[in-house]
């Protein structure tokens, strides 16, 4: 991580770090007001889309003007760092409460349900899934109120991205790889809301392909929980999302109903003097509990976008959140060298297949020699736009690095020999047969946990038929082909360029690297092409 500091604060100390960055308390030099600021690790700043997620929650969190969803005060980006500044929430991860003390008790566990129920309903109203929901995401206050943190790996609704989320809440959509909707964050929330009631997860699995399983076919284990609340289990964990409530705050209308009949009237109130009591138990966990400032240096950009002003007013009547447990879903990227994990400690950490593309737009660059920005009010001629396809809009443009390295999942060989042998032509015809310059696996993705999806492109000489064979392979080693397991031929013609998809699904069981191998008959100038992907299974650490 570089020296770099987001200017105009001086900081306290560190909360929290990780692969992904690390987030620290300061306080705002123009105000002393108390902040979070969460810097993305200079070896995700260098992959371009990392660096346009991170763009995409500020400006996300800029959009959300809600009580139960911790707000942004600027972000902040210039050649040497990127920083997200937030309001600080004086509490505690939900999840060292529930490590700590164990279940929450029926009535806290439904408040700790509902404030995150109407803090994802803010972002539902604005067509934004969060598809990260757990108990590490939720911060606890002093007062027992809560809000929601990390829109990280958020998504439009209805967009498909790459397969992401944290094993323990993922919805039956997201193992299958299928397009997450609100309803895939109201089966989080409902299973963050079981392990407050029991003190444990709702499944469990020794791997990662049982946790799977059980998410997708096993019935949820209601009977561990309060007979009054079980109802609200089966309908927010249903498998089918179309058998959940739609959104958010069509559950909170549910949840109230069920709640006022189980516990009165007044349950909400003594549920969150319960989360109050038990956060008083874990005081040296709260960001109060810290000493000795830090320092803050160098000229940066200010990226507007509905942040708001931190005066000295605004700042001290909303004492704000922190991310502190957030920072993995940066780190989590699968890399080639991610040894195999075989139990189950990984649940709580979020798992993306590959670094989600982007199509957001670069900001808007402001006239050379612009004054160093301080925080600042949203901009009242700013359009409304997508978290996740646009960008903040910047007032200087930052310099990029020299030499980006994005990390992936994919690795990729092509044989410059030739190993299929054309096959003997019987026609007579003096024209040469149709020859194939180049076979090439494009593109190879795991769409469920056990299937997977290649694109691989042809070309030829002219448009007389030409074969493309997709032989597939699982294995234990990056690198090595492995077992096969089944192959499948296409017949092409008619065109001198052609991309063949082809959808496999694997047996149970297989090994951690999926591999495509493409041929052609004739053979391909380049021969073949082989690409091998590390499987979700396989990343979690």
């Amino acid at each position: 991580m570089s020296g770099w500091r987001a200017p105009g604060y001086t900081e306290t100390r560190e909360l929290g770090s990780g692969g992904g960055g690390r987030v620290v308390l300061a306080s705002h030099d123009a105000t002393s007001a108390p902040v979070a600021i969460k810097y993305l690790s200079d070896e995700l700043r260098a992959d371009p889309e990392f660096l346009q997620e991170f763009r995409a929650e500020a400006q996300l969190l800029g959009g959300l003007d809600t009580p139960y969803v911790v707000s942004l005060y600027e972000y902040v980006e210039g050649p040497r760092g990127a920083a997200i500044v937030m309001e600080l929430v004086d509490g505690l991860p939900l999840r060292a409460l529930l490590r700590q003390e164990g279940a929450t008790g029926p009535e806290a566990a439904l408040v700790v349900l509902k404030g995150s129920l109407l803090g994802l309903g803010a972002a539902h109203r604005t067509g934004v899934v969060h598809r990260d929901y757990k108990p590490e995401n939720v911060l606890v206050a002093v007062d027992g109120s809560s809000k929601l943190v990390d829109f990280g790996i958020a998504l439009r609704s209805g967009t498909q991205g790459a397969v992401a989320g944290t094993p323990a809440y993922m919805a039956p959509e997201q193992w299958n790889g299928r397009t997450a909707s609100p309803a895939t964050d109201v089966y989080a929330a409902t299973a963050t809301f079981y392990e407050c009631l029991t003190g444990s997860k709702p499944f469990r699995g020794d791997n990662f392909a049982e946790l799977a399983v059980q998410h997708i076919e096993a019935p949820v284990p209601v009977e561990r929980a309060p007979e009054a609340v079980r109802g609200l289990i089966l309908r927010g964990m249903a498998k089918d999302p179309e058998e959940r409530p739609a959104d958010a705050e069509a559950f909170v209308a549910e949840l109230e109903v069920i709640a006022g009949a189980a516990y009165g009237s007044d349950w909400e109130e003594r549920g969150q003097r319960r989360l109050a009591a038990l956060a008083a138990l874990l005081p040296l966990l709260f960001p109060s509990a810290g000493p000795a400032p830090g320092t803050a240096d160098l000229a940066t950009t200010l990226v507007r976008g509905g942040a708001r002003r931190l005066t000295r007013q605004g700042m001290l009547a909303a004492v704000g959140g922190l991310i502190i447990a957030g920072l993995l879903t940066f780190a989590a990227v699968a890399s080639g060298e991610a040894p195999r994990q075989t139990t189950a400690n990984w649940t709580g950490e979020t798992t993306r297949a590959t670094p989600r593309g982007s199509s957001a737009t670069p900001g808007t660059t402001a006239p050379p020699g612009s004054p160093s920005p301080g925080p600042t009010s949203p901009s009242p001629s700013q359009p409304e736009s997508s978290p996740a396809t646009t960008g903040p809009t910047a007032v200087t443009t930052p310099t990029a690095p020299s030499t980006p390295t994005p990390t992936t999942t994919v690795s990729a060989t092509a044989s410059a020999s030739v190993t299929t042998t054309p096959p003997a032509s019987p026609s007579t015809s003096p024209t040469p047969p149709v020859s194939v310059s180049d076979v090439s696996v494009t593109s190879l993705r795991q769409t469920g946990v056990f299937s997977a999806s290649a694109t691989i492109q042809v070309r030829t000489s002219d448009a007389r038929p030409v074969t493309v064979t997709v032989a597939w392979y699982t294995s234990d080693a990056k690198g090595e082909r492995g077992t096969a397991d089944g192959a499948q031929t296409f017949t092409r013609s008619g065109s001198t360029s052609y991309t063949v998809t082809a959808d496999h699904t694997f047996p149970r069981g297989s090994g951690c690297w999926f591999g495509a191998l493409a041929t052609t008959g004739p053979a391909a100038a380049n021969g073949q092409s082989f690409q091998q992907i590390l499987t979700r299974g396989c990343v979690i650490t």
